[in-house]
């Protein structure tokens, strides 16, 4: 992965524009995550082209749109997942918190820490409950001993609704678990290290729908202690779970706003019609 930073040079900006880039700069130092400019390609293929959005603090950021329009692509750059993806180029600026997270000197481990991902398919490690949970802090250190490394354990489980159902059995294998209980431990897991964001990459496509409803009920709940970015192919889920919703096709950033207006007054005619099956 080779990131290519935003060229410096140009022409003097207006006064008008020096206003707009001194806004854009303000909402970046209070967003959560701030992308500016953003184009990412696989080999020659480009995925992305000039994205930029803003994500709120502690609010639900649902990213919609067909398949292969970069909503993937795009959640990946907010926690470096792509550098691991061979021939993949990344441009522009991705703040988390004001801090440019692509800067050289740049950790990608700890920065992972603080914004954790979960996938679309469950996928706990091959150990016990306890020890999925335990894993992040303990290789980061976040616990003195083992007492501090159990209460880590049973909070992580409590916040993802899940302590109840295996408090008795936590030496049994995470993957003896139903799917949804997967899911929801791989959230536990998540949660451990004390992560400030977490993005979700179609957490629900593999589930049925009571372990949907569990999943979509657990996002309401963490939204007032994480950022939480999700993306979803269902409207249906985005209208449930997302306070703001930003629609993607063909790598742009079409639409963005609030979920409900968004749904019911789409301002662009490709947002439009997507809302109301005509493509996707």
């Amino acid at each position: 992965m080779h990131l290519v930073p935003l060229p410096t040079t140009g022409p003097a900006p207006t006064a008008t524009a020096g206003r707009l880039a001194a806004a854009a700069d303000a909402d970046a130092q209070t967003a959560a995550f701030a992308v500016r400019g953003l184009d990412v390609h696989y080999g020659a293929t480009p995925a992305l082209r000039n994205v930029d959005l803003d994500i709120a603090h502690h609010r639900v950021t649902a990213l919609i749109g067909p398949s292969g329009c970069g909503k993937s692509t795009f959640l990946r750059c907010l926690n470096r997942m792509n550098d691991l993806i061979a021939d993949c180029r990344v441009s522009g600026r991705v703040l988390f918190n004001g801090t440019d997270i692509y800067a050289p000197g740049t950790d990608p481990v700890s920065l992972r820490a603080r914004v954790g991902m979960v996938f679309q398919k469950p996928n706990p490690f091959p150990k016990s409950l306890y020890d999925n949970v335990a894993y992040g802090p303990r290789i980061h250190g976040l616990a003195g001993d083992r007492t501090a490394l159990d209460e880590i354990v049973e909070t992580s489980l409590r916040r993802a609704g899940l302590w109840d159902e295996v408090k008795d059995r936590l030496d049994a294998p995470g993957t003896a678990l139903s799917g949804g209980q997967q899911q929801r431990l791989c959230i536990a897991r998540a949660i451990a290290v004390a992560p400030e964001a977490i993005l979700m990459d179609e957490p629900c496509s593999a589930l049925d729908p009571i372990a949907t409803a569990r999943i979509e009920e657990l996002i309401d709940e963490l939204r007032t202690e994480y950022t939480i970015v999700i993306v979803t192919h269902s409207m249906q889920q985005a209208a449930r779970v997302a306070q703001t919703t930003a629609f993607f096709h063909l790598g742009e950033v079409v639409e963005v706003g609030a979920t409900e207006r968004l749904f019911t007054d789409p301002r662009d005619a490709r947002t439009k019609g997507y809302i109301t099956g005509r493509f996707g």
